[in-house]
């Protein structure tokens, strides 16, 4: 069975805390992402997702380019290790909902693993329809 660091991608967008959250969607978008790690100088610190910003910034009327990332972020993140196995990883992403997960080395943020790399991992047609339901959006309308 393969382990994440086999899968996982290694080149990773972040925000930082500090950053505004106008600059997190402006990141989101051009990356055709729905979230994204928050890290302060390596250090895994919290998450960051469209929801957050629709729920905790959006409905209540704030102004992203004058709100944090901080504010607004998730700092309980559900994480996974580079050397766990995949099944392990896909039963983690199950009970929690989660589609990207984090992979960490001793507290720093080393890379992602997404849905999608591990439906690449399995040779079944649901990792088929998982891969194409979780493929990245080229490009957002205007």
């Amino acid at each position: 069975m393969p382990t994440v660091s086999q899968v996982m991608s290694r080149e990773v967008q972040t925000v930082a805390p500090d950053d505004t959250v106008q600059f997190a969607a402006q990141r989101m978008r051009a990356c055709g992402i729905g979230s994204l790690p928050v890290c302060r100088e390596g250090q895994l610190v919290g998450t960051l997702t469209d929801r957050d910003i629709a729920v905790r910034v959006v409905a209540p009327g704030r102004l992203a380019s004058n709100t944090r990332v901080e504010e607004v972020m998730s700092d309980h993140v559900v994480y996974c290790g580079e050397d766990e196995d995949v099944e392990a990883v896909l039963q983690i992403m199950g009970e929690d909902q989660i589609r990207r997960l984090p992979v960490v080395r001793d507290g720093r943020l080393v890379g992602i693993v997404a849905l999608a790399d591990l439906a690449r991992s399995r040779d079944q047609p649901l990792a088929q329809a998982v891969r194409e339901i979780s493929s990245p959006v080229d490009r957002l309308p205007e």
